[in-house]
């Protein structure tokens, strides 16, 4: 069951991405960041009627959205959206960062109903995930600087959510061996 619910949350929180490239290529980066909106104001909705609940990181992704959405639609100045997934990944990092200071392990208080590691294990995971959001918090900051705006709407979708994905896979041998029977 928490299987089929995690596929559903996965899936119900990338289709505003997708409708944002979509209408990206078809409409321009205005219009896209109007529907990246409004569609992760849909998702904020589904996601508490369906779980009855909406996950930390969606809540301050979709706060970021709707803040730097809302800047790049009023100014129509597409600088403030691509802005916000340097934020968002900074903002992780420092949230992850402030969690081992203050000896309260964020990312084992958040996953600890999936997977089951001994304090090594979560403190490296943590310090994993620190390195990665900041990497990829640069990486979005290389990127929307130096390419078109069609280019870094792509490499968000097709570039950023690869990159989670096989970073994920990636700490499978730290779990198993720090995992807990």
């Amino acid at each position: 069951m928490k299987e089929k619910n995690s596929l559903i949350k996965s899936l119900i929180e990338i289709i505003p991405l997708i409708l944002f490239f979509i209408t990206n290529a078809k409409y321009g980066i205005i219009f896209a960041t109007k529907t990246f909106v409004i569609t992760t104001l849909i998702v904020l909705i589904v996601s508490y009627l369906y779980f009855k609940k909406v996950s930390t990181p969606l809540l301050i992704t979709s706060f970021l959205v709707l803040i730097f959405g809302g800047l790049t639609i009023f100014f129509k100045d597409p600088t403030f959206i691509k802005l916000k997934p340097t934020i968002v990944y900074f903002l992780f990092s420092i949230f992850l960062f402030l969690g081992l200071v203050l000896k309260k392990n964020f990312l084992q208080i958040y996953l600890s109903s999936l997977i089951k590691l001994n304090n090594i294990g979560w403190d490296i995971l943590t310090k994993r995930w620190i390195f990665f959001f900041l990497a990829m918090a640069l990486l979005n900051e290389i990127i929307w600087r130096n390419f078109s705006t069609d280019f870094w709407v792509s490499f968000k979708v097709f570039g950023f959510l690869p990159l989670t994905i096989i970073f994920t896979i990636l700490q499978q041998s730290l779990i198993k061996k720090y995992s807990i029977k």
